[in-house]
């Protein structure tokens, strides 16, 4: 088994994995218990179904906050999740792109959509498991969120794109951890921005999705009318009129 750089495990302003609301989950939920397979698999759904769909104030949260928010999009859920398998002692590094943003028409409503820039920083991680990286980005939608979406266009077990999804089939997309590759989105890949192994460092490198005064529009006004749309969406599924 090839010896991983020690940089893939460290705790970072953002990976800040020692935090003690960090500590008391893991605590908590008894994942140092478990396999290492296992961990992985009981923090992916930790994150992707209990850390809700929704939209943070910043790309650049700490895991902690990201966790007291309690919802995150892809990227503020990878930061949380990458500590979290760091705390357990798992590799974790990450992959930054930018995605296309007709895939975030319908979860943003269509009267907001024109500020929403063209391409947006888009990020998922890499675990080490099994001695090779396996990409997962499959944990960015709750399955409540989902699964609302998925009975709003049943038949789409083909090239979907919107409501924050990307993907081949709509209907059976790869989002369970099975010690394989997982994606929601990856079909709206724009650039390829390689590998990081810290997400710090790929934030000072490229930045947020937004800056001035549309970035304080943003994190003040603009992310609350978006998640109010989400929580819609999640409790009702999609209306007629929000339909692609």
């Amino acid at each position: 088994m090839p010896i991983l750089s020690e940089d893939f495990l460290l705790e970072t302003p953002m990976l800040d994995f020692n935090h003690p609301q960090i500590q008391a989950l893991i605590k908590q939920r008894k994942w140092r218990d478990l396999s290492p397979y296992d961990a992985i698999g009981a923090s992916y759904t930790f994150v992707r179904d209990e850390i809700r769909f929704g939209y943070n104030a910043d790309d650049r949260l700490p895991a902690s906050r990201v966790l007291n928010d309690g919802y995150g999009q892809c990227n503020t859920k990878g930061t949380l999740l990458m500590a979290l398998l760091r705390a357990l002692g798992i590799s974790t590094r990450l992959h930054g792109f930018t995605i296309d943003n007709e895939l975030q028409r319908g979860a943003i409503p269509g009267y907001l959509f024109a500020l929403a820039p063209k391409r947006i920083i888009h990020s998922w991680i890499e675990v080490y498991q099994g001695e090779r990286w396996i990409n997962l980005e499959g944990y960015i939608l709750d399955n409540t969120y989902l699964k609302q979406v998925q009975n709003s266009f049943a038949d789409q077990c083909q090239s979907f794109s919107g409501f924050a999804i990307a993907t081949q089939c709509l209907a059976a997309p790869d989002i369970d951890w099975q010690g394989q590759d997982t994606y929601i989105q990856s079909d709206g890949i724009a650039d390829d921005f390689g590998v990081y192994n810290q997400p710090d460092d790929f934030y000072t490198k490229h930045g947020s999705n937004l800056s001035g005064i549309k970035k304080l529009l943003f994190r003040y006004l603009l992310r609350h009318l978006i998640n109010v749309n989400v929580k819609q969406i999640r409790a009702k599924g999609v209306s007629r009129k929000g339909r692609i």
